[in-house]
């Protein structure tokens, strides 16, 4: 495909789904020439304001078609299995949101199908392509810090969603915390073997309707020997926050800190001391137009995916292993982990 003009569908026009098909509009060599979304009206409405020349509800249309080369799904979860095995199955390069699947058995089983066939598949894992995250990564990589010992994540929303969103998020872990356990990962180079989930309600009490908390905090260990924790809230009433910390033998990287030389730091949404944003949409722009100018070059260029299927099969089995601890009160172990998650659309 190297220098051939990149045609590509979007199924799904949800929030995510809709800037996904914004940013692929942008890239050059490359055209949106479908969206797909069961509201059909969506995906008028999506095709007419994207200049987009075709919209369908039916995925069908999609893969029977042999001029689309590639795919971005950012349907429901419970729709991504039989969607992947057919973006793979008509030979279609795959960009996916996480979760990869809905259950640890389909995961296993569609990147078991990728795999064998070679499909190009990325999963949306935005973190990975923020600058600050790549930056970390880079210095680690050249032993800036040593070896990386210690993992500590902070993932803050400044409030809860409303009800209906709680009822099929999958809880604060699968909505939250499943980035930052990608970015464990990828930061500390080794694989998550075992978490520690606890959590609370502290602001929200109709969040235990939904059997979920607003506050949680997990307790990781990795296979090198390195640990971690990893922090999901929903009440950070100042802004969106998310930071990271990688501490080495010979140094400490912190990711999202703008930290001045005061002894107090007061967090309020008319006070600030670091870049606080309103939003994850607003914090991590930059990220999600990354992640898919990335996706489209290695496309064109026959590269491996940065961030492959069994890269979204290793963080639903940590996230499986999180909320059956948090049920449990327990430490679990990643292999441990066969469980099913609740649809998610963020």
């Amino acid at each position: 495909m190297m220098g051939k003009r990149i045609r590509c569908a979007v199924l799904g026009l949800g929030r995510l789904g809709y800037w996904h098909a914004l940013n692929a509009s942008k890239i050059q060599n490359v055209e949106v020439t479908t969206v797909c979304d069961m509201d059909l009206k969506r995906a008028e409405k999506a095709a007419m304001e994207l200049g987009v020349p075709k919209f369908t509800n039916n995925a069908e249309d999609i893969f029977q078609d042999d001029s689309i080369d590639a795919v971005i799904i950012a349907t429901p979860t419970s729709t991504h299995f039989e969607l992947l095995k057919k973006a793979s199955n008509s030979k279609k390069a795959i960009f996916a949101e996480k979760p990869l699947t809905l259950t640890v058995q389909e995961a296993k089983e569609i990147t078991k199908i990728i795999e064998d066939s070679k499909s190009f598949c990325q999963v949306g894992f935005m973190r990975r392509f923020d600058p600050a995250y790549a930056e970390a990564k880079r210095r680690i990589h050249a032993g800036d810090i040593g070896k990386p010992i210690y993992f500590r994540g902070i993932s803050r929303d400044p409030q809860a969603p409303p009800p209906e969103y709680i009822k099929h998020s999958g809880g604060i872990i699968t909505d939250v915390s499943i980035h930052d356990f990608d970015i464990a990962r990828f930061l500390i180079d080794s694989e998550i073997q075992s978490v520690d989930t606890k959590g609370s309600i502290l602001k929200y009490p109709f969040v235990s309707e939904y059997d979920d908390v607003d506050h949680a905090l997990s307790f990781i260990r990795f296979t090198s020997g390195a640990a971690g924790d990893i922090e999901a809230s929903r009440n950070a009433y100042y802004g969106y926050d998310i930071r990271a910390e990688v501490v080495g033998t010979e140094g400490t990287i912190q990711i999202g800190n703008a930290l001045n030389h005061h002894n107090v730091n007061i967090l309020t949404k008319s006070g600030q001391t670091h870049d606080i944003l309103p939003g994850f949409s607003e914090r991590f722009a930059t990220a999600y137009s990354l992640e898919l100018d990335e996706f489209f070059s290695d496309v064109r260029e026959g590269n491996d995916s940065k961030v492959t299927a069994r890269d979204g099969l290793k963080a639903l089995e940590v996230l499986v292993a999180a909320n059956k601890s948090l049920k449990e009160q327990r430490e679990v172990y990643v292999e441990e982990s066969e469980g099913e998650l609740s649809s998610v659309e963020r």
